[in-house]
């Protein structure tokens, strides 16, 4: 049999990308409504001021992020362990059974803070086990030189899904409060069986040592590797400071003008949760058909620092248009990140080792993205949301800075080849 040139040539990863597709925008349209309603109920129902319910955006972040952090190890483990696509498949059903109640509750008028925080903290247990499996299974099915176009075209699956996502939660919720719920349940469902109809590969054995080992095992291995612990942490730190998408119903709601381009709220803020992807999946685009391949190190670095700047510009702004741009802008330089990153990390771990290491960078991923969320909300209550965007804008830049002092590995890496590995850690 010919050998593939292309990843989209390999019929299981053309699954494992439509899969990809089909759940983050069932999960990206949830998240924005989650979102969206928290606030409106902050406001509304309770009462809230401004800051208070920006606040409130911050706990539903903390309570995604708890279980995401207690259960990453267990998620990394079993993925390494078990069938992945079945992993995956649990994890969906999982996300479909949250979609389907918060439905219901919708319909029936039941809907609380609490009750959403509950569904929060569920999705967010189911999330972990979804990342790691799917991410470890592109390695055992694409070969080693297609694999940083793999990622990039993987990369267009997932920004696609999340500009359309949040457009058509907004739109939806903007028409009734149960649509959204209902739309991505069904979604969820072609993706699990999506998930199933992949063939078979058994993950590569790992040692038959206690799961606590293993998981310290995979702890360590990024701890002592310096390199792949600089691309992770890079990314934790700087998105944990500037994460702005926490803050769009506030923004949506109560900082730019109402009724810009004659839109709703709703839609102003399904659009706004949009911008990010597009700018990324634009990106993402260009970068499937020409990846990045020389010096590496420094431009996921300067794409850092621009994403900082876009978001500072962000805050300050006062007109939809410079902040939709701004947005945009802050998703391409994300992507041309996250791009890189995934590339370094999968190309300099062991392949019995990349459902530990991928589930730990999926921590620090959820880390930055809900516990930012936390940070944004405790930094509006006390000066704002604009005053919380700005300045965690302007700390991602500082971060990306510390970091290239911190990391010079960072800035040494020329290409993806695996040249800065380590020897692996002794159990």
């Amino acid at each position: 049999m010919k050998a593939p040139t292309h990843p989209l040539q390999v019929r299981d990863y053309r699954l494992i990308w439509l899969a990809r597709f089909i759940n983050t925008i069932a999960t990206t349209a949830m998240v924005v409504v989650i979102g969206a309603q928290t606030y409106q109920l902050a406001r509304g129902n309770y009462a809230m001021s401004e800051a208070e319910a920006s606040f409130m955006i911050g706990v539903l972040g903390l309570v995604q992020f708890i279980p995401f952090m207690l259960l990453t190890p267990l998620a990394g483990v079993l993925a390494d362990r078990m069938d992945r696509r079945y992993l995956a498949a649990a994890a969906c059903l999982a996300d479909l059974a949250i979609a389907a109640f918060l439905a219901l509750a919708n319909a029936e008028g039941f809907l609380t803070l609490p009750l959403l925080f509950v569904m929060a903290a569920a999705y967010g247990a189911a999330r972990v086990f979804i990342g790691p499996a799917i991410s470890a299974i592109t390695p055992n099915v694409v070969p080693a030189e297609l694999l940083p176009k793999a990622i990039a075209i993987s990369s267009v699956a997932w920004q696609s899904a999340a500009v359309l996502g949040p457009a058509i939660g907004g739109f939806l919720l903007a028409r009734d409060k149960a649509l959204p719920y209902e739309f991505s349940a069904v979604m969820l469902g072609l993706g699990v069986a999506l998930l199933l109809a992949i063939r078979h590969r058994a993950p590569p054995a790992a040692a038959k040592e206690p799961p606590l080992k293993l998981m310290a095992d995979g702890a360590k291995y990024v701890w002592r590797e310096r390199f792949l612990l600089g691309c992770v942490t890079l990314d934790l730190f700087a998105v944990l400071l500037g994460g702005a998408t926490a803050m769009l119903p506030a923004f949506a709601y109560d900082v730019l003008p109402r009724g810009s381009f004659g839109l709703s709220p709703e839609e102003m803020l399904g659009i706004m949760r949009a911008a990010p992807a597009l700018g990324a999946v634009l990106v993402a685009l260009w970068l499937g058909f020409r990846p990045i391949a020389r010096n590496v190190g420094v431009k996921m670095l300067w794409a850092v620092a621009v994403y900082g700047l876009a978001t500072l510009i962000f805050g300050l702004s006062t007109s939809f248009m410079l902040s939709l741009g701004m947005l945009a802008l802050l998703g391409a330089a994300d992507a041309i990140s996250v791009f890189i990153r995934n590339s370094l990390v999968q190309l300099n771990t062991p392949d019995d080792k990349r459902g530990r290491v991928s589930s730990i960078s999926g921590l620090a991923i959820s880390a930055s993205n809900e516990l930012g969320e936390m940070q944004s909300g405790l930094a509006a209550a006390l000066l704002g949301p604009v005053g919380a965007v700005a300045l965690g804008g302007a700390g991602a830049i500082v971060v990306t800075a510390i970091w290239a002092g911190l990391f010079p590995e960072l800035k040494r890496a020329k290409t993806f080849a695996p040249q800065y590995r380590q020897k692996e850690v002794d159990p």
